[in-house]
């Protein structure tokens, strides 16, 4: 995995961390779970960045 994909996944992942604090301080669930997703996202994007670099190496 390139750096510059892992910096990118960091910061979607905090995003995701933001956006669901956010939803459960305003009582917004909507905006909750748009967290839960975008960090859902960043992880299958960093388990498929590793899946790739597994196969690099072999």
């Amino acid at each position: 995995m390139g750096a510059d994909d892992k910096i990118q996944n960091a910061g979607e992942k905090l995003a995701g961390k933001s956006k669901e604090a956010a939803g459960k301080l305003t009582g917004n669930e909507r905006l909750e779970a748009e967290g839960k997703m975008d960090q859902s996202k960043s992880d299958l994007k960093s388990a498929g960045e590793k899946v790739k670099d597994a196969f690099k190496k072999d």
